[in-house]
């Protein structure tokens, strides 16, 4: 694993361990802290090598999400994480991955990186207020939506993050 989990997600994760989904989920910085907390994880990414180390303690999916079909149509967790990765035809895909009841942690780039660094096209940046219009019929636990500044090993930018519970 490399890098630290998400300071958003360890802010919001809920205290009982379920279920959890971690989408593009990389080398695994935030799925390994949430298998060590006793959640049980599934991570997609289509990234095999990145994944590797990952399989013995969660269940991986090699998919790319983005030109193939999504790989969990009908299942549901306890929670779904997004983190750094957008591909706006997947929102319902990833909405409905959380049961009723369950949280949706998601956290990326937004408008204004493309002045300070990558990414910088478009596609890649959320737009003001765009994940509370995602997410416009859940109850809305937080949303930040800033300029967040450098710290030792990560860069100043630009990012918006929610943590929303899918209604019933």
């Amino acid at each position: 694993m490399k890098g630290n989990p998400s300071t958003w997600l360890q802010r919001f994760v809920p205290e009982a361990p379920g279920t959890a989904l971690d989408v593009a989920c990389g080398c695994g910085r935030n799925l390994c802290w949430l298998a060590e907390r006793g959640w049980r994880v599934t991570g997609v990414d289509r990234d095999t090598a990145a994944t590797a180390p990952l399989r013995p303690i969660a269940e991986i999916l090699d998919a790319d999400i983005e030109a193939g079909p999504w790989p969990l149509a009908g299942r549901e967790f306890d929670l779904v994480i997004v983190c750094n990765y957008l591909w706006r035809p997947l929102f319902d895909a990833i909405k409905s991955a959380v049961r009723p009841g369950g949280m949706l942690l998601w956290e990326t780039f937004a408008d204004g990186q493309q002045a300070i660094g990558r990414p910088s096209r478009p596609e890649f940046l959320l737009q003001r207020g765009e994940l509370l219009r995602v997410c416009h019929d859940w109850r809305i636990v937080a949303y930040e939506d800033l300029l967040e500044p450098g710290r030792e090993g990560v860069n100043p930018r630009f990012v918006q993050r929610v943590a929303a519970v899918r209604t019933a």
